[in-house]
């Protein structure tokens, strides 16, 4: 086999190789003519490769796409990076468009007979992923400002009307029966507020967590329990390591834990935080009865309480927080340590601190 027959053979298996991609790939030589393309290329033009092969490039990209391009080759001109990327809408023979990402490169080959290179990748999946997320983020917006001023407002309203009423009856001769009623009102009042702040939880803590703090679990559950309601219960710190995570989140994760525990397991109910030996993360446990095997996933569901007075959001806040710090969430049986039959909740894939 000759030194040419070699060579034609290796540039078949390139080409082959480059034609099995599923994105396109071109090259340009010095005047800016096309002097390669593979067939995905090809295929997200319109046209063959031999209509593509020796015509400038920029008879094939709007102007838009020109400056942009000449913009990301002057930038890597500038700068140390061997690779540039610039995202623009591709042109295709028939005048339409659609959005890709191209990652290209300057090189330098048999005396300059190429200028660059690059790779292009269709992001329109990507492009349609993330404008459904933005379009979400909207409703979840429009939804969180619609439950703070719409239902808040007529709910202000109602408790300053009971709050009149009980100031009227204090010193009045009421029968059993209205007090009851009055109490009632009270009630359902309360739990409208509690609702309103777990469904705004929800609204507003689904984003990714993008900036954290060191923060030292043992103190901050010993803040979030003082924020809670704990009657007889009791609290049991036992670790003192430190996290990445956004604090208020993670304070909020932990009250609703404890809130959690007081209303399944009692009011004496004995909860502790502690260390997950040998893994990275953390743990809630308490000696109550525990959750059923077949029923540990159903807790982190909207709506799912096996009490009357549960709002059935609190377990899916505190999933929603552990997704937006990139944990992993497990419910098991409680407190090993004290050999207690409890529900805990395990967080793994938690970034640690030096404490």
């Amino acid at each position: 086999m000759t030194e040419r027959s070699r060579r034609e053979r290796e540039l078949r298996r390139y080409e082959t190789i480059l034609d099995s991609l599923e994105d396109a790939v071109y090259a340009i030589d010095p005047d800016g003519r096309i002097a390669y393309v593979n067939e995905r290329y090809a295929e997200m033009k319109g046209v063959d490769r031999e209509t593509l092969v020796g015509t400038d490039i920029y008879d094939w990209v709007t102007d838009e796409t020109a400056a942009k391009a000449t913009r990301a080759r002057e930038a890597l001109a500038n700068d140390d990076r061997d690779v540039g990327t610039v995202e623009y809408d591709f042109l295709t023979a028939d005048g339409e468009t659609f959005p890709v990402e191209m990652r290209f490169a300057q090189v330098s080959a048999n005396g300059d007979t190429l200028d660059r290179v690059g790779v292009i990748r269709d992001v329109t999946e990507r492009q349609q992923r993330e404008d459904a997320l933005r379009r979400k983020n909207e409703r979840l917006d429009e939804f969180a400002s619609i439950v703070s001023h719409d239902l808040r407002n007529p709910l202000n309203v109602a408790e300053g009307r009971l709050d009149l009423l009980q100031d009227d009856l204090a010193d009045a001769d009421v029968p059993p029966a209205l007090s009851e009623h009055v109490a009632e009102i009270e009630h359902a009042h309360e739990r409208m507020r509690v609702l309103i702040e777990d469904l705004l939880t929800l609204a507003r803590t689904g984003d990714v967590v993008e900036e954290t703090e060191s923060v030292d679990i043992g103190a901050l559950a010993e803040d979030a329990w003082r924020n809670v309601a704990t009657a007889e219960a009791s609290l049991r710190v036992a670790t003192d390591r430190s996290v990445r995570a956004d604090r208020g989140r993670l304070e909020r994760l932990l009250e609703n834990l404890f809130r959690n525990a007081i209303e399944h397991a009692g009011e004496d109910v004995a909860v502790t935080v502690g260390w997950l030996p040998n893994r990275e993360g953390f743990f809630v446990g308490d000696d109550g009865p525990g959750i059923p095997a077949d029923e540990r996933e159903a807790v982190f569901e909207s709506g799912y309480s096996t009490t009357t007075d549960g709002t059935g959001f609190g377990l899916r806040i505190v999933e929603r927080i552990a997704d937006g710090h990139g944990w992993a969430v497990n419910v098991t049986d409680g407190d090993r340590d004290s050999n207690a039959t409890g529900a805990r909740f395990e967080f793994t894939g938690v970034e640690t601190c030096d404490s």
